[in-house]
Parts: C-alpha cells; sequence; structure tokens
C-alpha cells in the first residue's frame, strides 16, 4: 500500500506546509504545525463512500426510525456498572483516562474477568506499554484466568486490525492511545495527528462490527486528557479517574455517557487484590472524622444520582504576616476565598488577620455550590473554638449577601444523613417546602448565614 502525502497544517490560522516549520509563516506562532493527511478533493457530482460502506443516504422522517434498545454487557463490577448505567454498549467506544498508578490497568484486567457477554465472547488486550510478562504477573495477583482473553503486545495499529480479523473479538482494550502509531504517518506516536488516526480507526472497528472498545488515555499534569479534544468529542463515553494514589479509594467519574446518566460516579477501595466496590460512600467517608472537634462540619453532596455525606474540614490560625493565607483542598479555590470575605462583611467574624485552610475530608473532590453552608460553619467553628454537634449536617448555596439558596435534590440528600443517624440539619429556607417530615430529624430553614451560625453556635 503507497504512503499517503502528508502536510504540515497551522492550528492556529490554517496555513499549510510541505515541510515542518518552528514558526509558523503565516501567524508567527511558534510550535502550531500539526502533521495533516493530505487527501484530494471529491469532484462534484461524484459519489463518495463513507466509512460505514453507505454510499447513498437518504433522510427519513422521526416516526419512521426503529429505536432499538442498546444491547448492554454488565461488567459485574457493581460500581462501574452503576457509572456505565447497566454495562458497556455493543459498538460503543469508551476512554478512561487518569494519572498514572491510579488503577487504570488494574480495573481493565478485572473487567476481562467479570464481564459477560451472552456468546462468551473473546476479549482482546492491546498492550503498547507493558509486555506479555508483565500483564501475566499482575494478573497471576488479581486472579484473572479467562480463557476466552487474548493479549497482544503492539503499538502498530496495522497489527491490531490483523488480530482483530483473526480472533473476532466482542471486546477490545487499548493501553493506551498514546503508544498507538500508524505507518502511514512520519510523525511519532502521541503527537496529536497519531491519535487522532488511530481513534478514528478504533472507532470504525467499533461500529462497523459492533465491537465494544476501551482506550486508556493520559492525562496532563493539569489533569485534562493528553492529546487533541477532537478524542473526547469522537468516543461515546468518557471515564475520568480521580484521587490520591496514597489513599486508599477511588472515584471513577462519567464526564460524557451519550447511553445513560453523566456526572455518575462509582467508588472504590483499593487494596493488594485490585479494586472492591464500596456499596456505602457515604459511611466510608466519614469514618474516622473526630466528633468533638472545632472546625468539623459534615454536607451532602449529590454526584450523579447518588447523594454522599462529606466532612469539610477548616483551620483558623492567627498570622504574623501581612497577608493571610488562603488555601483549599477538594473544594474550588476562588469560591472559598469569597465564602471567607463574606463570613467577614456579613457575619463580622474578623478573619483578615488569620490563616484559612479548608480540606475535604478523604482527598474527595466537590465542585457543586451545595457545600457553601457547611463550609461557612466549618469555618465560623474553628474561628470561634467552639465544635458543631457531630450529628448535625448542613447543605445550601450562599451569596455575597449572606442569603441561603436552595439546591436540588434537598429531599434525598436528607434521607442520605438520617440513613447515618443524623439528628439535625440545616437547609435553605426555600426548600422547607419540599421536604417530607421525618421522624427525629430536626430540620432548620435557614435563609442567610446568620441564621446559620445561631444555630450551632
Amino acid at each position: 500500500m503507497p504512503k499517503l502525502k502528508t502536510v504540515f497544517v497551522c492550528s492556529e490560522c490554517g496555513y499549510e506546509s510541505p515541510r515542518w516549520l518552528g514558526r509558523c509563516s503565516s501567524c508567527m506562532s511558534f510550535n502550531t504545525m500539526n502533521e495533516e493527511i493530505s487527501t484530494p478533493a471529491p469532484k462534484l457530482g461524484m459519489a463518495k463512500e463513507s466509512s460505514l460502506g453507505v454510499s447513498h443516504s437518504k433522510a427519513v422522517t422521526l416516526k419512521k426510525i426503529d429505536r432499538n434498545t442498546d444491547e448492554r454487557a454488565p461488567t459485574n463490577i457493581e460500581e462501574l456498572d452503576r457509572v456505565l448505567s447497566g454495562g458497556l454498549v455493543t459498538g460503543s467506544l469508551t476512554l478512561v483516562g487518569g494519572e498514572p498508578g491510579i488503577g487504570k490497568s488494574t480495573l481493565l484486567l478485572q473487567i476481562c474477568q467479570s464481564i459477560a457477554f451472552k456468546n462468551n465472547g473473546r476479549i482482546l488486550y492491546v498492550s503498547g506499554e507493558e509486555s506479555l510478562a508483565q500483564i501475566k504477573m499482575r494478573a497471576e495477583r488479581l486472579g484473572v484466568n479467562n480463557d476466552n482473553l487474548f493479549l497482544l503486545a503492539e503499538t502498530d495499529v496495522m497489527a491490531v486490525e490483523h488480530a482483530i480479523n483473526e480472533i473476532s473479538p466482542s471486546l477490545i482494550i487499548v493501553d493506551s492511545i498514546q503508544t498507538m502509531q500508524t505507518g502511514e504517518l512520519s510523525s511519532s506516536p502521541g503527537s496529536v495527528t497519531q491519535i487522532r488516526e488511530c481513534a478514528s480507526f478504533f472507532m470504525r472497528a467499533a461500529k462497523n462490527n459492533g465491537i465494544s472498545v476501551v482506550l486508556v488515555g493520559h492525562v496532563t499534569k493539569e489533569g485534562s486528557l493528553a492529546g487533541p479534544r477532537l478524542l473526547e468529542h469522537m468516543v461515546d463515553t468518557v471515564l475520568y479517574f480521580e484521587g490520591e494514589r496514597a489513599a486508599g479509594y477511588r472515584v471513577i467519574r462519567a464526564v460524557k455517557n451519550r447511553f445513560g446518566a453523566t456526572n455518575e460516579i462509582g467508588v472504590f477501595e483499593m487494596d493488594e487484590m485490585g479494586l472492591k466496590s464500596i456499596e456505602n460512600p457515604s459511611e466510608y467517608m466519614l469514618s474516622g472524622r473526630p466528633l468533638d472537634a472545632p472546625g468539623s462540619a459534615v454536607t451532602c453532596c449529590v454526584e450523579g444520582t447518588r447523594p454522599i455525606l462529606a466532612e469539610v474540614q477548616a483551620l483558623v490560625s492567627f498570622t504574623t504576616f501581612g497577608t493571610p493565607r488562603r488555601v483549599a483542598a477538594g473544594l474550588d479555590y476562588n469560591r472559598s476565598v469569597m465564602l471567607i470575605a463574606m463570613l467577614e462583611k456579613r457575619a463580622g467574624i474578623a478573619l483578615s488577620n488569620y490563616d484559612s485552610y479548608l480540606n475535604i475530608a478523604g482527598g474527595m473532590k466537590i465542585t457543586e455550590p451545595a457545600v457553601d453552608l457547611a463550609t461557612v460553619a466549618a469555618i465560623a467553628s474553628s474561628s470561634k473554638n467552639k465544635p458543631i454537634n457531630p450529628y448535625f449536617l448542613a447543605f445550601g448555596e450562599v451569596g455575597l449577601t449572606g442569603e441561603v439558596r436552595a439546591v436540588g435534590g434537598a429531599d434525598k440528600r436528607i434521607a442520605e444523613a438520617e440513613k447515618l443517624g443524623f439528628k439535625e440539619c440545616a437547609v435553605p429556607q426555600a426548600n422547607m417546602r419540599g421536604i417530607r417530615k421525618r421522624g427525629d430529624m430536626r430540620i432548620y430553614g435557614v435563609s442567610n448565614v446568620n441564621e446559620l451560625l445561631s444555630v450551632i453556635l
């Protein structure tokens, strides 16, 4: 097969050059020239066959389209099936990203052992980073001994295509997409063009042959997936692994899912035998928390459809420096600084000469504004050096004028707190109408932060 001609295109202005340039001759930008495959434009009036093998497409009305239920293969890993809304869809392309050592390869090998196909489908595990002996060592440690699992240590997509035609798998796992390359391009593996072309190959393999494909993606130091943004648009599902490697738990989050809910999370515990599902994340997150320590408050966040209780910790300490420090781990830094300024202005709590350190216990990251009320309670508790009732819960969004705004899923959050034995709860006054009466749960409706402080202090 003859090599295709390539050109170098500037990602900023679109200028084309037959050779690579360190600086674009048109817009004068540095390091923006990317290799592209040069294909002649089709002549007008000529039918062009699509990648799916259909030469002529015909528009139809919405009523004439048959809605077929997507066939899913459950992974039998409870938390992962929750994130995937039931399992891997046949013919889907899934991208799994996460930091090195977080447990991506471990989870994928566990999928190879537990996934259930109706016809005992074969699995092709393609590794471009590890040898077959290394994969076998991990498989023996995890207890993976599936006879339908085929391993291939290869980085050339043409060799992978040959293995697909020979094995006819139902599931393909590629670890990782950044190591794959095609001989039609002269650029090195991991470049923007190589990643795009290799991902296109696996997308065609998934759609044309009805194969479920899982791609492993590297992440940058900022935490985003390495490679072109187009990669996330091409795939059907994007999963992110989160959590500190030193911590005992991992969180897998669906940030894109064409076949189910987004922002759904699954919580796992990492041990020597691999990843294990945590059935009650709220109880796991609150284990070991101090009961009578100032600066500790419990809140409830909703991730996807699941309410999870988390502990917000605050430490307010006097400083002799002119500018106090503001540190937030697991919370949005800018929002935390705004809440500190609001407390000083609206509630009269002097914080301008105090360092403020905020943390979500366990290393979890919470981005929704419902955590504001518990953050305010924790800061006030640490500043006044008065502990909060350990069976007290608070959630709600706080504005810059000190008002407390309503949040969604209030009744669901309170029900989760009641299951774990909490007796008191502060909620936005606007949410009081939609809350059902609880047996022993005492619920306070607060409309501003001063009402909250009068309850907890």
